[in-house]
């Protein structure tokens, strides 16, 4: 798999690795501490292109491909690195499974932020595809490269487009740095507090993942990855603040970040009738990022 260091990587080599699959992971950086723990085999450092692809000498039945952008943020500072990140890495790993290894599945983790601001909520996978960010546009143009190499090449591909996913481990997102502001003392948050999010545990997200391998076709099966609850930010930071033993709940200054729609809420007919379901509520799901996140701050 690619992006295996990830936070959702991470998780996804896991769950593998626990069903008995043998897992090697792809991407920047060394990573040896921590490898075994996290379910992969072996670690290969270097950048998803065709040329470390096939240094590796393998010969996958499955390829997770979690590596690229995960930031609006980001996309919105440099949209270039942006999109040699998502679209560059995926048309390499495609290059790759046409030229030396036909015969496996894809499973690409897109996201949510291809639809934009949805006409409809909850929001169906047949709905019109209107990003407003980099991030979404470039997560668009690599879900149409999968699907054209699933018709052209007869590739086994399938696209799963994650919601808000979160889980212990994630350091880069909301829960970790409202954590850090509330035990901080500080209250005021962006936005209106009304906005909805659709939040799914990265454990929920992983088994979907792979769920998504075992039906992967040259149709390119497509499908959302929430739990069909929309959740409001007010609620969930009120929640951490309980959780955090404090007492004054968070404020918000009505600011907006730009590429944020205001609402996200999956419709997970597909996914539900694949015979994958979400096994983690939302307020269990935080009581247990909690408890990490306060053992990560005392080390």
């Amino acid at each position: 798999m690619t992006g295996a260091r990830g936070s959702i990587g991470r998780h996804v080599a896991q769950a593998l690795s626990s069903f008995g699959w043998q897992v090697h992971g792809l991407g920047h950086g060394e990573w040896a501490e921590g490898a075994v723990s996290a379910g992969l085999r072996r670690w290969h450092a270097g950048t998803v292109d065709l040329p470390a692809l096939r240094r590796l000498a393998l010969k996958p039945d499955l390829i997770v491909h979690c590596a690229g952008s995960g930031s609006v943020g980001a996309s919105l500072v440099d949209p270039l690195a942006d999109f040699q990140r998502t679209v560059g890495s995926t048309a390499a790993l495609l290059e790759y499974m046409r030229a030396d290894c036909p015969a496996a599945a894809l499973v690409y983790p897109s996201s949510a932020a291809v639809y934009g601001h949805a006409e409809r909520l909850p929001t169906k996978e047949d709905g019109p595809l209107c990003p407003v960010s980099p991030y979404g546009f470039h997560k668009k143009i690599a879900e149409e490269l999968i699907r054209a190499h699933g018709v052209m090449f007869g590739l086994r591909v399938s696209i799963v487009r994650l919601f808000s996913i979160y889980g212990e481990g994630f350091r880069k997102q909301l829960l970790w740095d409202a954590c850090g502001k509330i035990l901080a003392g500080e209250r005021e948050f962006f936005g209106t507090g009304d906005e909805t999010r659709d939040w799914l545990h990265a454990d929920d997200a992983a088994a979907l993942l792979i769920r998504a391998g075992e039906v992967a076709s040259p149709e390119c099966p497509t499908m959302n990855g929430g739990t069909g609850e929309a959740v409001t930010v007010a609620a969930i930071l009120n929640e951490l603040a309980i959780l955090l033993g404090v007492d004054e709940k968070p404020r918000f200054v009505g600011a907006t970040r730009a590429g944020d729609p205001r609402d996200y809420q999956a419709d997970m007919t597909r996914a539900l009738q694949s015979g994958w379901a979400p096994s983690t509520s939302w307020r269990e799901g935080l009581r247990r990022y909690v408890a990490w996140y306060l053992e990560e701050r005392a080390r």
